[in-house]
């Protein structure tokens, strides 16, 4: 079973040619994209919070652009790709998500934090509405090539992350100016989506639109869903352990200098080992989750996860503690494919539940940034983790929720 399961358009008969593999590394590219695009804007935090003079609140609700602007996605995407089908959605998604770069160096050259927090909302909005449409996509070529597909999508958005952060931990030990590192991401990003785009295939997902009657009886479906106490637990699940990424992806380079005393360069350094592991554990992941199961595999990595974001708060030496977020990086880096795989592991409208999945998760990038913002000024970006380690520690007893069904 993919790590993703989704209901999209039945694949076309017939013998396959080197179209679909131009369209799989397409897909490939496209990820890569968004992730190489998050590390740079992320790895360069420490600078954009001192260009704008911005204490740990502020920064907070200036992150809460990205967070509403992922919500927002989220909520849309589907619709959107039912009118429009996926390859315009994709396109708009991407090109926001490399733009977005361009206004927070406007918005850092300025000193503007409203400027810095439209870019993060133009690049959650365009994150949300492309990942989706590409899971979209990736489930299509899956189903045609009949190989995994997606759990190598997002290895290529943690692989983006982790060249994007080696490149920010060097230019920022060079200290080169944080709005021209952005403007030269844009430049990288323009080039490899306007080469890749050509490669989508057009129409996918897209419906005819229907009458009024047809959207009073899809109601019914959704509320069923959200009485399954299954789905629910499994909505807790990824709420936790995307809230426990996500925290990390924000604000570890803070966390690491505010609260270990890591220099700029040496923050980044601990942000790319993160997003090593991470890109380790989800190439590797199928392999594990194939022979132990998804459970079994879940639970050791929130355990992993625990025992490494409860090194970071507690630990108070700084190598130990920048070890320990390999950890928290290792824990935490296939739980949301896992969760979402279970959530479609059903015959009975797979996309539905998948949605429903998607949408808690990207509910703790709503509410976790300018939360942990708050709690950070008050109490030190350290002590700020305690409530995402909570969660982590409770979903841990969760874990049956994501058990294989029967069906494979």
């Amino acid at each position: 079973m993919s790590s993703i399961d989704i209901a999209v358009e039945k694949a076309p008969e017939g013998l396959i040619d080197a179209t679909i593999y131009k369209r799989r590394r397409a897909l490939f590219s496209l990820f890569f994209i968004i992730g190489l695009c998050m590390a740079t804007w992320v790895s360069r935090t420490p600078d954009i919070r001192d260009s704008l003079s911005a204490t740990t609140a502020e920064m907070g609700m200036v992150l809460f652009g990205l967070s509403l602007g992922s919500i927002i996605g989220v909520l849309s995407a589907a619709v959107l790709v039912r009118h429009f089908g996926t390859k315009p959605i994709v396109s708009f998604g991407v090109s926001s998500v490399v733009l977005s770069l361009s206004i927070m160096a406007v918005g850092a050259s300025l000193s503007i934090a409203l400027v810095v927090a439209a870019g993060l909302f133009a690049f959650g909005l365009g994150m949300a509405t492309a990942e989706i449409a590409l899971n979209i996509e990736g489930a299509n070529v899956e189903q045609i090539i009949r190989r995994s597909v997606l759990t190598q999508l997002h290895g290529f958005f943690s692989f983006g992350t982790f060249l994007g952060a080696v490149c920010g931990i060097a230019l920022t030990a060079m200290k080169f100016p944080v709005a021209l590192h952005l403007l030269c991401a844009v430049g990288v990003g323009m080039v490899i989506a306007a080469t890749a785009l050509g490669h989508i295939r057009p129409g996918l997902g897209r419906r005819p639109v229907a009458g009024q009657g047809n959207s009073t009886a899809e109601s019914p479906s959704l509320a069923l869903h959200l009485k399954d106490v299954r789905l629910l637990l499994i909505c807790i699940l990824v709420l936790a352990i995307a809230l426990a990424e996500g925290a990390a992806s924000d604000w570890l380079p803070l966390l690491m200098v505010d609260g270990h005393g890591y220099s700029g360069a040496a923050s980044s350094i601990v942000y790319a080992g993160f997003t090593a592991v991470m890109t380790i554990g989800r190439f590797a992941g199928s392999y594990f989750i194939e022979r132990f199961g998804r459970d079994r595999v879940l639970r050791a990595c929130l355990g992993l996860g625990v025992a490494g974001l409860a090194g970071v708060i507690f630990i108070n030496h700084p190598i130990l503690a920048g070890l320990a977020a390999l950890l928290w990086g290792l824990g935490v880096s296939i739980g949301f494919p896992i969760g979402i795989s279970a959530a479609g592991d059903t015959p009975n409208d797979p996309e539905a539940r998948v949605s429903i999945a998607s949408t808690a998760a990207y509910f703790a990038f709503l509410v976790g940034p300018p939360m942990l913002g708050f709690l950070g000024e008050h109490f030190g970006l350290r002590m700020a983790m305690t409530p995402v380690l909570a969660m982590l520690t409770i979903v841990f007893f969760l874990v049956p929720a994501v058990r294989s069904r029967s069906r494979t």
